[in-house]
């Protein structure tokens, strides 16, 4: 979390779990609480037990342990050896003592009853990340609980927003009793020595049987009219106790705090102009640029915003002349936007493309009439993949509407170049890892059995690589790693239901019921698995398919007529019917960005 002040940097795992602004609210709590707990001694620094060898120097000790450079000086300043260790300004050799090491942890158990409804919890929830940052800094373990729940089935190790959530549904209406503790001692093994055991909650908790021994954390809430703040006194078992005042943040914080923490702000919509209704987008050849394609004529290339709260710079837009009409468009990482455009019986490159001698202009001819790649009416523009070979010439590929690749070489000297088909049926193309890549359907018997192909460009010589999937239709995706090292992330449809997935360490089945649409695939957030993204019957709902149980990611406001998942960045999105242009986050499970039409009159 780059948004935290230095001051909050040791507790930003923890905090990492809140979005910024809470984390901000959350953050000085946690420093002051922090203070007055005080840190929990890491063993073996405290001496005694078994020695063991030596552990780095001390100022104190017996002459035996003095460093051998030490005696330097009393063979050539004697004096300065007397004064050094009338000063203690000399080295020993500290010893290190083997101790025994036990179940060293950090118990926590906090009083979830009506004493602590509210504003309360709110200190808890700033003392869980106190407590778990002092306890990992210690390398103790960390185990924690609601009082008043059961101990065999609500014992936490660890914050992670799933126990968290737990906590703050375990409302009760019932206060802690004696019982409710004396099953957590039995259960967490405390009886004879409570060690570091900690009781969160109201100051009655220290008249509780059992409590004797344990160290108390009291928050309270002050009675006075119009006062927004807490009261924690913090009571180790062996220390004096220690009061802080905590001023709370804003009421509206204040409801997030205790309703859902986690739940990262929606941004706000984006109004886009009526003249500029969107027909549609696509992702990049490279998946890191959203292509927005306005009902004007215009091609527009957006940057994906990294959270909901970044500022989106301002597309770059291209509106080509009257007298043409945009064919295939794209986006390069180091030159810009780059439209294909019909002008009578050429093509004409609006954007320069790369060459040994800087950038040029480009037009494009093609040698048949049945070699146009030009998009039926009605249909969306192309994609644009560029590449950039060893002599610095731009090469630049495209996939038609009936699946046939073409190939935009670099131009002459006179700035003209050939539109030129070299392949059929192709269901994918993009740019992974540099490269273009595609798949093409099965146009061959290898050993009696129709397999699909994957494509790799950007060589010497176009690589074929077998790719055993009889179906053929194909999605690129994006994963952080397991990934198939030429493909990355690559989805294979095999069968009607059945869809390979074609990793480094081999091939994936997951099977997608034949009524859903697949847009995509990906690789959501570890532990799980990747898998394919797919658009419910009801065109609303987008489902997430894997070898574990299928579940939902998000619904839509309205029917669905266009969505694709980028394979760049773990970000999918989709367009509905009146115009709502959504962006999806994976990794933060929320709206990323959203575009709404203006209303007409």
């Amino acid at each position: 979390m780059t948004a935290l002040p230095p001051i909050l940097r040791p507790w930003a795992a923890q905090l990492s779990l809140f979005p910024d602004d809470l984390a901000l609210h959350l953050g000085p709590h946690v420093a002051r609480l922090a203070a007055a707990l005080g840190g929990l001694r890491p063993r073996g620094e405290a001496e005694g037990g078994e020695p063991q060898g030596y552990d780095g120097l001390t100022r104190r000790g017996p002459f035996e342990r003095l460093l051998v450079s030490e005696w330097l000086w009393a063979l050539e300043a004697p004096e300065e050896l007397v004064r050094r260790a009338a000063f203690g300004e000399l080295s020993f050799l500290k010893p290190a003592f083997r101790q025994s090491q036990g179940a060293r942890r950090t118990v926590v158990l906090l009083d979830a009853g009506p004493d602590q409804l509210g504003l309360p919890r709110i200190a808890h929830l700033a003392l869980l990340v106190v407590l778990a940052r002092r306890a990992e800094a210690a390398g103790a373990a960390f185990t924690w609980g609601v009082l008043q729940s059961s101990p065999g089935s609500e014992t936490h190790t660890g914050l992670e927003v799933r126990s968290l959530m737990k906590w703050l549904e375990a409302r009760s209406i019932e206060p802690a009793t004696a019982n409710h503790l004396d099953a957590w001692r039995v259960a967490l093994d405390l009886q004879a020595s409570p060690g570091d055991a900690w009781l969160v909650g109201a100051p009655r908790l220290s008249r509780l049987a059992g409590a004797e021994g344990m160290s108390r954390i009291e928050v309270s809430e002050p009675l006075e009219p119009g006062a927004h703040r807490l009261t924690v006194d913090v009571r180790p078992a062996s220390q004096v106790a220690r009061s802080v005042v905590l001023e709370l943040p804003p009421p509206d914080d204040c409801i997030r705090l205790l309703r859902n923490p986690f739940e990262r702000p929606r941004p706000a919509p984006v109004w886009t102009r009526a003249d500029r209704h969107l027909r549609g987008f696509a992702f990049s050849g490279d998946g890191r640029r959203l292509l927005l394609h306005h009902a004007d004529g215009s091609v527009a290339a957006m940057a994906v915003p990294h959270s909901p709260r970044a500022t989106v710079p301002k597309p770059r837009r291209v509106h080509v002349p009257g007298g043409q009409h945009v064919i295939a468009a794209g986006w390069r990482y180091s030159g810009g936007l780059l439209v294909l455009a019909r002008h009578g019986n050429a093509y004409v490159m609006h954007g320069q493309v790369r060459t040994p001698k800087g950038f040029r202009k480009v037009r494009y001819e093609t040698m048949m009439e049945a070699h146009r790649p030009d998009p039926p009416p009605g249909v969306l523009p192309l994609s644009l993949v560029s590449w950039l070979d060893g002599s610095g010439q731009e090469h630049l590929w495209l996939k038609d509407a009936d699946d046939r690749l073409f190939h935009l070489p670099p131009p002459d000297p006179e700035g003209n170049s050939l539109l030129i088909q070299v392949e059929e049926e192709v269901s994918a193309l993009a740019e992974v890892r540099s490269k273009p890549v595609y798949v093409v359907r099965p146009q061959e018997v290898l050993e009696n059995q129709v397999i699909s192909r994957l494509g790799v460009l950007g060589e010497a010589q176009t690589r074929m690589v077998p790719l055993n999937a009889r179906h053929g239709e194909a999605y690129f995706g994006y994963s952080p790693s397991g990934a198939h090292p030429d493909a990355g992330l690559l989805a294979v449809r095999h069968q009607e239901e059945n869809w390979r997935l074609f990793l480094d360490t081999g091939v994936t089945q997951i099977v997608v019921p034949s009524a859903y649409r697949v847009v995509g695939a990906v690789q959501p957030p570890a532990p799980s698995p990747p898998g394919v993204l797919a658009l419910d019957p009801d065109r609303r709902t987008f489902h997430f398919f894997s070898e574990h149980a299928p579940r939902t990611l998000v619904a839509a406001t309205d029917d669905v007529v266009q969505a694709y998942a980028s394979h760049g960045q773990p970000v999918f999105g989709w367009l509905t019917k009146k115009g709502e242009l959504v962006l999806w986050d994976l990794m933060e499970a929320t709206v990323l960005y959203r575009a709404v039409p203006e209303a007409t009159p």
